[in-house]
């Protein structure tokens, strides 16, 4: 079973690597975090948390962007050209192949997380005191190796951005020991982030088992909106709103995903939350994360198990 969702996994993941407009995506992305240092050369002493701030937001944005864009096509895809169909034939089940499309979109997001989080904290390093020359000599340094490597190995260009990204994490998280407050923030938004996707992308999957890639799509916007804002459904006041839509408001909040948790306030990211632990946060979340992806993808298998593509 494991060896059928990897082999659905990593198909899935090549499909999307290749695609153009993920590409753009990731150079739009890139581009928005340099632009922070932009903004932060207009601040005076604020700059490393303007650019951690801003850096963390993108990378939150942009791979919820990934994760639904992924996630809405990739099975309808298979649908629309009929690929599924001599897949299907063989010995595996329509819940393995759902779950190996799943991980193949967590597997892009995790990459573009990890590239991206690096990118950031190799900004925060530069202005946290660390030389210039040391960080960009070491981010074109895994530039020159990520191009070598696609240019010698066609069979590898695909895969090697997976260590290159891991690679550009640990370099940033090395090189921004200067700064401890943005290297906490910036890694504990991605690690949160991650966790959010999973269940975005779930979402995803479960709109593009039984629907268009556009419908699929905008009822995954929908529902991050709403869950975004959960904590604020859930204490309409009364007096403003009415009974029964702050009671409607209230019981909506309690079973729809609550992904305010995923976006916390600075201090708590930082470690400067004095009444909250850091870890036990995010594995809380961890654990809320999980519930909700492994509900979703069950629900979502069952749908496509009795869908008829006839």
């Amino acid at each position: 079973m494991l060896q059928r969702v990897l082999t659905v996994a990593l198909n899935a993941y090549r499909e999307a690597v290749r695609a153009r407009v993920l590409l753009g995506l990731a150079g739009v992305a890139f581009a928005v975090a340099f632009y922070s240092l932009i903004v932060g050369s207009f601040t005076l002493r604020d700059a490393p948390r303007v650019v951690a701030d801003l850096g963390a937001a993108t990378v939150s944005i942009f791979s919820i962007a990934v994760a639904i864009l992924i996630g809405a096509t990739s099975l309808y895809r298979e649908l629309e050209m009929k690929t599924i169909l001599p897949l299907l034939a063989r010995p595996i089940r329509r819940s393995e192949y759902l779950v190996g499309k799943f991980v193949g979109t967590m597997t892009v997001v995790v990459v573009f997380v990890m590239a991206e989080a690096g990118l950031v904290l190799m900004m925060c390093a530069v202005l946290g005191g660390r030389s210039p020359a040391v960080v960009i000599g070491v981010a074109l340094a895994l530039a020159v190796a990520l191009a070598g490597v696609a240019i010698r190995s066609h069979q590898m260009r695909t895969f090697a951005p997976i260590p290159w990204a891991v690679a550009m994490l640990v370099c940033g998280f090395v090189l921004s020991s200067v700064a401890p407050l943005e290297r906490s923030l910036v890694l504990s938004s991605a690690a949160l982030t991650m966790l959010e996707v999973m269940i975005i992308a779930s979402l995803a999957t479960l709109f593009s088992s039984f629907s268009t890639p556009f419908i699929s799509s905008l009822l995954t916007v929908m529902t991050i909106a709403v869950g975004r804002n959960a904590d604020s459904l859930a204490k309409l006041p009364p007096k403003v709103f009415g009974s029964a839509i702050s009671g409607f408001g209230k019981k909506l909040a309690m079973v729809w995903p609550n992904l305010h948790v995923y976006t916390p306030a600075r201090p708590l990211l930082t470690g400067e939350a004095l009444d909250t632990s850091l870890p036990l946060y995010v594995a809380q979340a961890g654990l809320q994360s999980l519930a909700w992806t492994v509900g979703l993808l069950t629900l979502a298998a069952i749908i496509f198990q009795r869908r008829d593509f006839t």
